[in-house]
């Protein structure tokens, strides 16, 4: 019965939820399972409606999310997650091997930039971040400082994109070895540069740009084209700036 297979699946989820990641939305689920993360449980309040659009969205997927979701009462499901995404669908799954991140972050010569967060303040600009990172196909993310990149709020932003690229929390003086571009308003104009390919790409907060000691680690301050008296651009902006011209064409250095 539907109501006992419910029943098994909550306490599924309560057992499972510490120490997983919560996959929020369908969006999340896609993603995470189109690049292999092991998905422990799944819920949603409307089953028929999230197949539907695994059939119209991800029919790759359609039959493997269909057997993951159980369909559980929109109550029962209020209460497992902190909100209810649009798509009334959620689910827990392991998070990526931390020794294979560092693996891949670290292993050089590395084949596309490293994104580096310096101490950012936002769990939703992170995860913007790490979904157009993901996109550009960027080796992966670096963050400083005391957030956790794979907070639910910065998993849900970065549409469980997380999956697709190598997501960790370094301190400074541990980053990957590489050319360090640092981006600063005082810094020589990107467009004149060619960013390589093993270059790690270091974004400051809006507010307070890059941090003292990693501005000291520096290879090159580099700037983004901006029109005098406009402050700054939004973080995720500024890294798609960035990553656009290091894919593009090579321009004279």
């Amino acid at each position: 019965m539907i109501d006992d297979e419910a029943a098994q699946a909550v306490r599924h989820w309560r057992a499972t939820a510490p120490g997983a990641v919560l996959l929020d939305g369908f969006h999340a689920l896609k993603h995470a399972l189109r690049f292999g993360a092991e998905v422990r449980a799944a819920v949603t309040s409307d089953k028929a409606a999230a197949v539907e659009l695994a059939a119209g969205l991800a029919d790759d997927l359609t039959e493997v999310i269909a057997d993951l979701l159980v369909e559980v009462e929109a109550g029962t499901l209020r209460d497992l997650v902190p909100r209810v995404h649009p798509t009334r669908v959620a689910a827990l799954a392991v998070r990526r091997d931390r020794q294979r991140n560092l693996d891949e972050l670290c292993t050089r010569p590395r084949p596309a930039p490293v994104v580096v967060l310096d101490n950012p303040r936002n769990l939703g600009n992170v995860g913007a971040v790490v979904r157009l990172a993901a996109g550009f196909g960027a080796t992966g993310v670096v963050t400083t400082g005391d957030l956790d990149p794979w907070h639910p709020n910065a998993v849900r932003a970065g549409a469980g994109l997380h999956y697709a690229t190598a997501v960790e929390r370094l301190p400074v003086d541990a980053l990957p070895e590489g050319p360090l571009y640092a981006l600063d308003p005082e810094g020589a104009d990107i467009r004149a540069l060619t960013i390589p390919d093993d270059a790690l790409l270091a974004f400051g907060s809006e507010r307070h740009g890059i941090s003292p000691e990693l501005r000291k680690q520096a290879t090159r301050l580099v700037a983004l084209p901006m029109r005098p008296q406009v402050s700054s651009y939004n973080l995720a902006t500024s890294v798609a700036m960035a990553l656009f011209h290091w894919g593009g064409p090579p321009h004279p250095s």
